[in-house]
């Protein structure tokens, strides 16, 4: 009898222990995988095209339209362009206005050249030439995965290298939004960074994808645990990406051109004490954190266009760079 309780015991204490343990694990695994594929995963080209990733978002659409009609009015200015980078064929669009200095705007997760379409008039107003980019795995851009730089640099560093070499730009300006400011700082990091890329400006950069994935999960009262960590594990598996120990933080003691931080104290994802940080870490001699106090995150320009303009163009002037 003794023997039988003892067995009914270990098998109870056995399904406990499957229920608090196995099957949570396995629900982690299988849905944090999901999330994974809806977020950071093409399936197809049919998706992160260059359409309006939130239409329904009503400064998002009002930023889209913007942005379209600026294309529209300076369309007599536009090159098409596109290299190959690793393999995988690229596009651009680049407008020549005619000046000596050109700059790179990289948008952020699933967006495309056609949401950077936007900010193009703070740069055309500072009289440079802008490269648009749909970043590898986005628009009509091949790719699958996104990395957040840490491979796609790369891609970066080929575009500065088409500008310089086809286009005779001699001085090129990053301008990185949220996940573009990543790939824009693996980019100044890497050893390969040409000397004639002089400046980089970024707008609510963040210091791992890991902490504002996280920052998202948490807005939209989603468990983070396990499941935030299950998501960005797959990464590790599938494109080599290790969102928790590789990001901008880890980089601002390799960035040496001078370097524009933008952010917003409404910002929820990108948050500011992460852009105080990163700026006190920062190896450029000459940076500055400029906060805006108006505007969520990635919406920055919207609610403060003069300002940010003017800050841009008084950055560019008074930063000629190396």
């Amino acid at each position: 009898m003794e023997n039988l309780f003892l067995i009914l015991f270990i098998v109870l204490a056995s399904l406990v222990l499957f229920s608090l343990i196995v099957v949570p694990l396995i629900l982690g695994i299988v849905i944090g995988k999901k999330i994974y594929r809806n977020q950071l995963v093409r399936k197809s080209k049919e998706e992160w095209t260059r359409t309006c990733s939130a239409p329904d978002d009503y400064e998002q659409h009002l930023m889209w339209d913007s942005g379209i009609k600026w294309a529209e009015e300076n369309k007599a200015y536009v090159k098409v362009v596109d290299i190959v980078s690793q393999g995988y064929h690229l596009y651009g669009e680049y407008y020549d206005f005619g000046y000596d200095r050109a700059v790179i705007i990289v948008p952020g997760r699933t967006e495309t050249l056609c949401y950077s379409y936007y900010y193009a008039p703070s740069y055309q107003r500072a009289k440079c030439n802008i490269l648009l980019i749909d970043k590898r795995a986005h628009g009509l851009s091949d790719g699958k995965y996104e990395d957040g730089g840490e491979h796609s640099y790369v891609d970066l560093l080929a575009w500065s290298k088409l500008l310089h070499d086809n286009f005779h730009m001699n001085d090129i300006t990053y301008h990185g939004i949220c996940i573009g400011s990543s790939l824009c700082a693996f980019a100044l990091a890497s050893k390969d960074c040409p000397s004639y890329v002089k400046r980089f400006i970024n707008d609510g950069m963040y210091e791992t994808f890991y902490i504002t994935f996280k920052n998202h999960m948490k807005k939209e009262n989603r468990p983070i645990f396990p499941f935030c960590y299950t998501a960005l594990a797959n990464a590790l598996f599938t494109c080599k990406t290790n969102f928790f120990t590789n990001g901008p933080k880890y980089l601002m003691d390799k960035i040496q051109v001078p370097t524009l931080f933008i952010y917003t104290d409404k910002d929820e994802f990108s948050t500011p004490d992460q852009g105080e940080r990163m700026y006190q870490n920062c190896a450029a001699k000459e940076k500055e954190l400029y906060f805006f106090h108006k505007g969520r995150h990635s919406h920055v320009r919207f609610h403060n266009e003069e300002e940010y303009d003017q800050v841009v163009a008084s950055w560019l002037d008074n930063h000629p760079g190396t």
